[in-house]
């Protein structure tokens, strides 16, 4: 078991940025998801799910501050008045960058049919100080990429659609982080516990620089694996991770695992 890739998502449904390596913190690595687009008009924290162009641009820090790259190339440094009025002008509609510390938990929802974006939409709390939408460590395996990449060669399987904070290395084939549910897996200088499967949604259909939309990527998972893939887990050693630490599974906490698993619902936005 190896780290083979780590990521951040500054702000919500927007290009994160690798990491060669990160801080864990007590609910989920530092600095990702603190921040979001709040549709003026109705509240609400908006995903790619609803408006898949924000899939095009990309988020960073300089320092605290998170700096967006728009998909023509121009630069929006947030907050603020400046940066609002960019976003809405791309956009199209009137936005908010809002920090997620604080603030009231988001309200976030995915559509009944993942491969239909006129089907009812499902909603959901997301949990408090970061815009996640379920849990606040998302693993994924490479065995689990090299398995649904068997079920469908001429799918782009790139791990960034399915946006995962760690990517594990790991020999063979098979769904195996579901085994971890229940587990305390160490790694580097961290321990996380796997707490439940992730539901897919849209969101691994949709396009993105270098990804074309692709529906045939969730009914795939849908067909062969009920539609989950990787897990949501809990951090309950934080410290620091590394791309190339190594990793074990160590033996299980059932009485963390009871209280946590169920407490989310959804994909990785």
């Amino acid at each position: 078991m190896e780290v083979v890739g780590l990521w951040r998502y500054p702000v919500k449904s927007l290009q994160g940025e690798p990491l060669d390596a990160a801080s864990l913190e007590a609910d989920g690595v530092a600095g990702d998801r603190r921040w979001g687009l709040r549709d003026q008009r109705t509240g609400r924290i908006l995903t790619a799910r609803r408006r898949p162009e924000l899939l095009g641009a990309s988020a960073s820090y300089d320092g605290d501050e998170p700096v967006i790259t728009l998909p023509d190339g121009a630069t929006v440094v947030g907050p603020g008045t400046r940066a609002d009025r960019q976003l809405s002008e791309w956009l199209g509609s009137p936005v908010s960058l809002v920090s997620s510390l604080g603030a009231r938990a988001g309200r976030a929802e995915y559509f009944e049919d993942a491969t239909d974006d006129t089907s009812q939409a499902v909603e959901w709390t997301m949990p408090a100080d970061r815009y996640v939408d379920a849990a606040p460590i998302l693993v994924l395996t490479t065995a689990s990429l090299r398995t649904a990449a068997a079920h469908y060669p001429r799918g782009s399987w790139d791990p960034r659609r399915f946006r995962a904070n760690i990517l594990v290395g790991l020999d063979g084939e098979g769904w195996v982080e579901d085994s971890w549910v229940g587990h305390p897996i160490r790694m580097g200088g961290v321990t996380v516990v796997p707490t439940q499967p992730c539901v897919r949604c849209t969101m691994v259909t949709r396009s993105q620089p270098g990804l074309d939309a692709d529906v045939e990527i969730f009914r795939t998972l849908a067909r062969h694996h009920r539609g989950l893939f990787g897990v949501w887990s809990e951090v309950v050693g934080p410290g620091r991770l590394a791309v190339g630490d190594r990793g074990s599974r160590l033996a299980p906490a059932p009485q963390r695992t009871r209280a946590l698993r169920g407490s989310g619902a959804g994909s990785a936005g």
